[in-house]
């Protein structure tokens, strides 16, 4: 077959098609994984980003709720305590001066994104790194992995946040892998503004 100057033989006909059936499959996993995976808002934090890749996007650290979880040392655990100043049942938080990592299932439960901590030491290859910062309540822990959101090359870069206002993303929970993100919103003192790109 010929086009204009370039003559297409077999074997790149073959090649060609060879690509086209890789990407199409890739997108056709990733389409049904969006509409048959569990979705989630969750608030982020940008960061700036570290790959060396060209192009617009931007990198969020994505929150977690890791209250059903047990850090790696129960030293590390603050709990609230009662009048008689025994420990209680409730959400605790770190009281480590260094962040405390631990292997984690991300789970959507109750419209939040929960990480529990995973003990098996077979299966804690396939979990994901949660960070639980010095300091913070067990709701407000980490994905050690920031999550990559692409922009358009126009769009307004929406990390730089006024007072008052919080960065939230939508992302859809594989079986296999972190969370996928979807869309960006704000939520502007109680008020939600989804952006569009």
């Amino acid at each position: 077959m010929k086009i204009g100057r370039w003559t297409l033989t077999k074997t790149s006909i073959a090649l060609l098609l060879i690509q086209l059936a890789i990407v199409s499959t890739i997108a056709a996993k990733y389409f049904y994984e969006r509409k048959t995976c569990p979705r989630v808002w969750v608030r982020t934090v940008a960061i700036d980003p570290e790959l060396p890749m060209r192009g617009r996007y931007l990198s969020l650290r994505v929150t977690v709720d890791g209250c059903q979880s047990t850090l790696p040392s129960a030293k590390a655990a603050k709990f609230p305590r009662g009048w008689n100043g025994a420990a209680v049942p409730g959400n605790y938080s770190v009281q480590y001066v260094a962040p405390v990592y631990f292997p984690a299932e991300l789970k959507v439960v109750k419209n939040q994104l929960v990480a529990v901590e995973i003990t098996n030491e077979e299966k804690k290859e396939s979990g994901q790194l949660v960070e639980a910062p010095a300091g913070a309540a067990c709701q407000q822990f980490l994905l050690a992995t920031p999550v990559d959101f692409y922009l358009a090359e126009h769009a307004v870069d929406p990390s730089w946040t006024k007072p008052g206002q919080e960065l939230w993303i939508e992302v859809t929970l594989p079986p296999k892998g972190p969370p996928r993100p979807l869309a960006l919103a704000f939520k502007d003192n109680g008020l939600w503004k989804p952006l569009a790109f």
